[in-house]
């Protein structure tokens, strides 16, 4: 039976308050020293947001028949360290040598709220934390696995990809590279910690890092369209920033309409990756859609 858009609402909701509670449970507390670089990671991280690669990841060890009796806990250190790591590569995407943003969830960036020499450790120190709680799971794999999607092949180098290309008129094919690397692969990380971590067979990890590709594509692509014509109070951040800051952006290389049935593409062939009809199942076509609908 499909997973209806209550059913899905309520299990985002659910793992949002989940991942906040772990993110709270591993984070350093402020009142420890030093006190004001706990404070800053502290402020990103529990800033909000929709807790999607946690949420991904725990439908994907669900999945892939993951124990969720007695071994939840690796899925749970793995779900804060996928949203650490999120935050961190915000509050460095938001410093003035990157994308130099102000308002990031509705309330001033983290160099804003305290300085950019804090920010840089605060991110700095998030990333070292992460780590920390992927080794904890005992699996090298996963750890693996996150250093590869935000290494030099993944996100790192997706940035800086997109510096290069700032001001640069870009192929389909690049913009493409791009977003594979800079968002993309951090969500196809996600999808396949939570498999790996589940002990899943080698065929079924390779269909789910198809589905992990297609919609971290396609996320991006929409984070590009919603920057020309997104409702800035539900963002919680100025729109207009990529055309400021003259970014390569999918619908300024094909076109905004060319963008929107890109990535309505995609969400329709990452569907047609899962096809099992279960009910972990069609929670993974609900994240697909969501992603695809999303207006924040």
């Amino acid at each position: 039976m499909p997973v209806d858009a209550i059913e899905g609402q309520l299990y985002l909701e659910y793992t949002r308050r989940l991942t906040e509670d772990l993110l709270d449970k591993y984070l350093p507390s402020d009142t420890v020293p030093p006190q004001r670089l706990h404070a800053a990671m502290r402020y990103s991280v529990m800033a909000g947001g929709k807790r999607l690669r946690p949420a991904l990841a725990f439908a994907v060890y669900k999945y892939c028949n993951g124990d969720v009796v007695n071994n939840i806990e690796i899925i749970h250190l793995a779900m804060a360290a996928l949203e650490m790591v999120h935050t961190y590569s915000l509050i460095h995407d938001d410093l003035p040598c990157m994308d130099d943003d102000d308002l990031r969830r509705g309330r001033p960036t983290c160099h804003k709220q305290f300085d950019e020499a804090v920010a840089v450790l605060a991110g700095d120190a998030l990333h070292v934390v992460a780590f920390e709680l992927m080794a904890k799971t005992g699996s090298i794999r996963a750890v693996m696995e996150l250093a590869e999607a935000i290494g030099t092949s993944g996100m790192l180098g997706g940035q800086m990809a997109d510096v290069e290309a700032e001001g640069q008129a870009v192929t389909r094919d690049e913009i493409v590279s791009i977003h594979k690397r800079k968002t993309g692969a951090l969500i196809r990380g996600a999808v396949r910690i939570g498999a790996i971590l589940a002990g899943a067979s080698e065929a079924l990890l390779s269909r789910l890092t198809e589905y992990g590709e297609k919609i971290g594509l396609a996320f991006q692509i929409i984070d590009d369209i919603l920057d020309i014509e997104g409702d800035q109070k539900l963002l919680g951040k100025k729109i207009g920033s990529d055309s400021k800051n003259q970014k390569a952006t999918y619908p300024g290389t094909v076109g905004l309409e060319m963008a929107r049935r890109d990535a309505a593409r995609l969400i329709d062939e990452a569907l047609a990756v899962i096809n099992n009809n279960k009910e972990e199942d069609n929670l993974l076509k609900y994240l697909a859609r969501f992603i695809g609908q999303r207006e924040k």
